[in-house]
């Protein structure tokens, strides 16, 4: 049986309006080939997405029992961004790692088994 897994996409840097229009082609024919060998390995794409640069992302920092505080970005902190994000399905720990080594990156990637946690009513 298959399960979940989440593979976040790291940049050292990663602002897409400064891509060309070469390398925008290049990167996409990766995803293509990483999207073409999930389907080859009989599983599935569940989502996913590129981001925007962390010049427009917003850090909200969670105050207990208070207001929040949104600060937006870049962020003097930031040494990496995630620019993108997989979800799909994988029969075992080893076939998720071999699929999420095929995302394509100038940077690396982290793989996430999905917690499943039991919906409390």
């Amino acid at each position: 049986m298959s399960e979940e897994y989440v593979v976040l996409i790291r940049e050292p840097d990663w602002n897409p309006g400064e891509m060309s229009a070469e390398a925008i082609q290049a990167g996409m024919a990766g995803h293509g080939a990483f999207q073409e060998a999930v389907a080859a390995a009989g599983e599935k794409i569940l989502g996913g997405s590129a981001l925007q640069s962390v010049s427009v992302a917003t850090k909200i920092t969670p105050r207990a029992g208070g207001t929040p505080v949104f600060t937006d970005g870049p962020f003097g902190e930031t040494r990496e961004v995630v620019s993108g994000f997989y979800s799909f399905t994988a029969s075992s720990p080893e076939q998720a790692r071999e699929l999420a080594a095929l995302v394509p990156t100038h940077g690396w990637v982290e793989l996430y088994p999905v917690l499943v946690l039991e919906r409390v009513s």
